[in-house]
């Protein structure tokens, strides 16, 4: 068995693990790359092997940093099925054609505006093109093994990051490589804690918060605290946020703080339809969360919808107080754009994040307070105040990973670090190996290793 790293080295994004076993080629998660310019060039080059070659993509989660990349692989010679809980492939139902939405857009506005040195700028991918892909999925349950041949099959398990959110683990000849994906917290108020998984051979774990341990501090409070101070004020909270999982996180906090009467009785808005979706699927997949039915529906009404781009930009221009939810949760696209360049302009206004920020991308130049931010090919000043929270991740921190790799009764013979950014990678590496003594190593992208 082989596997080649071919994405999540040394970043946070773009997923991608191709394990080959006899003839059989097999992808873990499918991701596109997003931040930094010299990463997102990679979702356009060739990829590492012909499309054509994979027999399988399994996938761990719905985000589109691991899932994102399917409409293009497809596109380019794919037949194969993708493999994913039911709650990841409705999700994937949302994100994937959304997606292929924003790709069209930004090459129609690119065109339309000039900025772009390519002439014409093309979509990396088409709705159509997403679309297209759905029909390749195929569910698996959690738990239930599916047999690629005798000898080789992979099982689910939940991973408690989002809805429909697993581990892969895939058994060749009796070795068993476990993917984590994205690893949940603990303690979510919303999702069901990771599984404990007890053996593997090989392991893959995410370091995205490797380094650092999240906040200990109540997020009602902080968030309680930013929508006061700036109401008071007469501003807007705009949140940037991820569609799935961190929006479902921040109505479930304003709906408790609204029930206690917490913050002023302003008006809350969900302006992203991908997210608007997502939260319906959170009712519709019960046995995913920990919320009871009856306050989950209440979570879900504790924001009024907005549902066309007329409804969105009305949103600007209305002086009140309020909050608005909008997607991307690294204002890398979407409506939350449309708001920025509303919004950042007014010192009465504060512009919330509540999640990581990947490097490159324009919500880690804002939170690092740079003055001029670029959108949509212009300049715009940034003076509305920025907070950023640090603890509603879904991601696990490096204390949590440590006591979730605490289950396994005998350590992986190699536990490869990936899907971190390099400082955090190291620091998870050292902890492990200091803490644990177990073989910990750091791959770079396109490395191969024999297992």
């Amino acid at each position: 068995m082989q596997i080649s790293f071919l994405g999540a080295t040394g970043t946070v994004t773009g997923s991608k693990y191709l394990v080959e076993y006899k003839d059989k080629k097999v992808l873990i998660d499918c991701g596109l790359f997003q931040g930094f310019k010299e990463l997102r060039l990679r979702n356009r080059a060739e990829f590492p092997i012909d499309p054509a070659l994979i027999d399988a993509v399994i996938l761990t989660h719905a985000h589109i940093d691991h899932s994102g990349y399917i409409p293009l692989l497809i596109k380019n010679g794919f037949k194969g099925k993708v493999y994913c809980s039911s709650a990841t492939y409705d999700l994937c139902k949302i994100l994937l054609p959304d997606s292929g939405y924003l790709h069209e857009e930004d090459a129609r506005r690119a065109n339309r505006y000039g900025y772009t040195r390519h002439k014409p700028a093309l979509a990396l991918y088409t709705r159509e093109n997403a679309l297209t892909s759905l029909e390749h999925f195929k569910v698996i349950d959690f738990g239930k093994p599916h047999y690629f041949e005798e000898d080789f099959h992979f099982t689910l398990s939940r991973s408690g990051h989002i809805l429909g959110s697993a581990f892969v683990s895939l058994i060749a000849h009796n070795k068993t490589i476990t993917f984590s994906g994205d690893l949940g917290r603990p303690n979510d108020p919303i999702m069901k804690p990771p599984a404990r998984l007890q053996h593997t051979d090989y392991l893959l774990i995410e370091s995205t918060y490797g380094d650092r341990r999240h906040d200990k501090g109540d997020p009602c409070q902080q968030i309680g605290k930013v929508i006061k101070s700036t109401a008071a004020k007469g501003g807007t909270i705009l949140i940037p946020t991820f569609a799935v999982g961190r929006a479902q996180s921040l109505l479930y906090y304003i709906h408790k703080l609204k029930q206690q009467n917490a913050i002023p009785d302003i008006p809350v808005y969900m302006d992203s339809p991908m997210a608007t979706n997502a939260t319906n699927l959170l009712c519709r997949h019960n046995n995913e969360h920990i919320l009871p039915d009856g306050l989950c529906g209440e979570v879900c009404n504790t924001a009024a919808y907005t549902r066309t781009v007329e409804d969105s930009k009305a949103l600007n221009n209305s002086p009140m107080p309020k909050v608005i939810i909008s997607a991307s949760g690294m204002a890398t696209g979407g409506r939350i754009l449309h708001h920025l360049i509303n919004l950042m302009g007014d010192p009465k206004n504060t512009i919330l994040f509540t999640g990581f920020q990947a490097g490159g991308t324009r919500g880690e130049r804002i939170v690092k307070g740079e003055e001029m931010i670029k959108i949509h090919g212009n300049m715009h000043k940034l003076r509305a105040k920025v907070e950023s929270l640090q603890n509603i991740s879904a991601h696990a921190d490096y204390q949590e990973i440590l006591a979730w790799l605490r289950n396994f009764k005998n350590p992986p013979r190699e536990t490869f670090i990936t899907h971190g950014n390099p400082e955090a990678a190291l620091s998870l590496k050292e902890k492990i190996q200091q803490e644990l003594g177990w073989y910990v190593t750091i791959p770079k992208y396109l490395d191969k290793k024999l297992l």
